[in-house]
């Protein structure tokens, strides 16, 4: 597996630092440490008067997933940052269901209510998701964080090919990501958007604690600044 993690070339960003050594027993023995990963915690690092631009570098093959409440800036900021070609040439695919559901309300059903068609539109996206997967090519994909079995399709797939998995998470508040839902014209339910809180917020908390989830090997917090300073993803 690609032994490098993501890192971030930025003026003022603090390299991700390693966990706190484990005191000793009584015994003198050091208890076996819990599995750490590297994280880059971008949050704070631009702000007004200071101007700078950054760039995330991951290994070509490598899969990304970039994760945070609905509205909080996902699809534009994969729109904008991932390159259609990675370092050696190959294809990038981007794989964001946001794309998938535009396709579908451009077609034939944009007339019906969307939820009469979302299971469609779900099938269509993890179905390009499989194809992406698949091509063994670089991967970036929008996740929305509340289906932990997709997470865990795509540990797999890295674990099998040999690939490294890194996780980008937008950290903003729920009311900046409220009003980026209302800017779009679309919105979630309070349920669902309570789901999103739950999981994103469980996520944060554990990048913050560098206990990823399994299958993680590098991730990147991002708040709404740091994603708007943010150039484009060095992929190889």
């Amino acid at each position: 597996m690609h032994g490098e993690a993501a890192y971030a070339t930025t003026a003022g960003a603090a390299p991700p630092q390693a966990a706190p050594a484990a005191p000793r027993t009584a015994g003198g023995d050091r208890p076996r440490p819990a599995r750490t990963a590297p994280v880059t915690d971008l949050r704070g690092t631009a702000r007004p008067g200071r101007p700078h631009r950054t760039a995330l570098r991951f290994p070509p093959g490598d899969l990304v997933v970039v994760s945070g409440l609905p509205g909080s800036g996902k699809s534009t900021l994969m729109r904008r940052v991932v390159p259609a070609r990675d370092g050696r040439g190959a294809p990038v695919h981007r794989v964001d269901s946001q794309d998938t559901r535009d396709r579908w309300e451009r077609g034939r059903l944009r007339r019906l209510p969307y939820a009469l068609y979302r299971p469609l539109v779900r099938a269509a996206h993890y179905l390009a998701l499989r194809r992406a997967l698949r091509s063994g090519a670089t991967v970036v994909v929008h996740d929305c964080g509340t289906l932990p079995w997709v997470r865990r399709w795509l540990a797999r797939t890295a674990r099998r090919g040999g690939r490294g998995l890194h996780l980008v998470l937008l950290d903003v508040p729920p009311h900046t990501a409220l009003t980026g839902q209302r800017a779009r014209g679309r919105g979630v339910s309070r349920y669902a958007f309570a789901r999103h809180r739950r999981a994103v917020g469980r996520l944060v908390a554990r990048a913050e604690a560098r206990r990823l989830p399994a299958g993680l090997g590098s991730a990147v917090l991002l708040d709404r600044p740091a994603a708007g300073a943010l150039e484009r993803l060095d992929l190889g």
